[in-house]
């Protein structure tokens, strides 16, 4: 009897599948800033061969972001259609390759265009790391592993942007785009053998399923595909609470996407330091806001777990983040390397606070088009992507001075704090009105 009840309760102990997919997820995630950040640390040497003027490499740097932010839509579209596993993993091993044939560029125009697809192949990824936590993670572990993922961005930058540098050095600004790709197909191929949804998926068993449903994730939100429609694009653009995330992750990207762009220039250009010192100093602020990202994830979930509401546990460390990391203006008010990497880095870790964002698209979205909801999310977001590198190249051009540019970065995140404070209300779900719940065939289940 004692025996049997022994066997019984090894039967029911439930897996732990979704930390397995958590990991994929942030080396995922590593692996696709790396791919965003090369050309941000090449840029100094790249511009230089090429013949390309501040204006041209901010046109360069935007590239990205043109087909990213406006991909997003359709691109959470197909996640909710067709399943994160395989548009996601498909996504990744095009993104690698096309980082890959940058190592090959001649001139502008190539450049623009292989940046161009790279984001095209990219724009699943962050709405899909959003669909795959909301359904691997009950509700109370969710501000944690958004906040793993996300924070990868920053580790995977931090710890490779010295690599990627004295590859630079070493080997030529070629050399950082081979590397970088490769690594992104290998990670694919893991991708593929190991992630699927929860009720898909081999080694997860009922037990891990009911717990995570109990807790308020979406183990099952694969089972039911809808048909997208454009009617629920207008439901999401015309909520007032989901235009103030919108808005505010716009200030937010505005940070990341200097940092990402024109940040290795600034330091080779307005601090005249050298290029592998550019490498170690660069990755402060990511380490930085590596940690900021748990710190602000981490306080999220224990805000909850102490009884406060979900709105003060998701809002406070997104406010507080935003506040703090205006302090970037500060950096124009010293000429100590020291205390510019000091401000850089604790205005990026709260940046990294701010990141938490992304568990409200999990929070809010409607359960049947998270994928779709996290596109529009991310499209505001990364509009920043086309904006920033443009507006800092040409103030760049104009004043010859990183000045102005610090102080439309901060202004801008102080918009976005606004948003959360006075737009953005009670942190609940939408739910979806009885005539847009129309569900896809029985053929296109076959496919997701």
């Amino acid at each position: 009897m004692n025996a049997l009840t022994q066997d019984s309760k090894t039967v029911t102990k439930k897996t732990n599948v979704r930390y397995l997919i958590l990991t994929i997820l942030f080396i995922t995630t590593a692996i696709n800033y790396i791919d965003r950040s090369a050309l941000s640390v090449v840029a100094p040497v790249m511009t230089k061969d090429l013949h390309l003027d501040a204006v041209s490499i901010g046109i360069a740097f935007s590239a990205f972001n043109w087909a990213y932010a406006f991909m997003q839509i359709p691109g959470g579209w197909m996640l909710d259609r067709f399943g994160a596993r395989i548009v996601y993993g498909i996504g990744l091993i095009i993104w690698s390759l096309f980082t890959f044939f940058q190592g090959w560029v001649d001139g502008l125009v190539m450049l623009f265009v292989l940046r161009f697809i790279v984001g095209i192949a990219e724009a699943p990824s962050f709405p899909g790391n959003s669909r795959l936590t909301a359904m691997w993670f009950p509700q109370h572990e969710r501000g944690k592993a958004v906040s793993i993922y996300n924070s990868a961005q920053y580790f995977g930058v931090a710890l490779f942007t010295p690599v990627m540098a004295w590859l630079l050095q070493t080997h030529g600004w070629q050399m950082v785009f081979y590397v970088a790709g490769v690594a992104g197909i290998v990670v694919g191929l893991f991708w593929f053998k190991f992630v699927q949804e929860p009720n898909k998926h081999p080694r997860a068993n009922q037990a891990e399923i009911d717990y995570i449903n109990a807790g308020g994730g979406l183990a099952n939100t694969g089972d039911k595909p809808i048909k997208i429609r454009w009617a629920h694009a207008k439901l999401l653009l015309t909520n007032r609470q989901m235009i103030g995330i919108y808005i505010a992750q716009f200030c937010l990207n505005t940070m990341l996407w200097f940092f990402l762009t024109w940040f290795p220039t600034y330091l080779v250009q307005e601090k005249h330091m050298s290029m592998l010192k550019v490498g170690f100093m660069a990755s402060l602020p990511y380490a930085g806001a590596f940690i900021g990202g748990l710190v602000g994830g981490y306080l999220s979930d224990f805000l909850l777990k102490r009884g406060k509401s979900l709105t003060t546990a998701r809002k406070t460390p997104i406010i507080i983040g935003f506040l703090l990391s205006s302090i970037i203006v500060l950096a124009n008010y010293t000429s100590s390397a020291a205390l510019i990497m000091l401000i850089m880095s604790v205005a990026f870790f709260a940046k990294g606070m701010a990141g938490a964002t992304w568990t409200l698209v999990g929070d809010m979205s409607p359960k049947e088009i998270i994928g779709l909801s996290g596109g529009i999310f991310n499209t505001s977001g990364n509009i920043a992507g086309i904006v920033v590198p443009i507006i800092v190249g040409y103030i760049l051009s104009a004043t010859h001075s990183f000045n102005a540019a610090l102080f439309f970065i901060g202004g801008v995140l102080l918009v976005g704090a606004l948003c959360y404070i006075f737009v953005v209300n009670k942190i609940e779900r939408i739910e979806l009105p009885p005539e847009l719940k129309e569900e896809e065939q029985p053929l296109l289940k076959v496919q997701a």
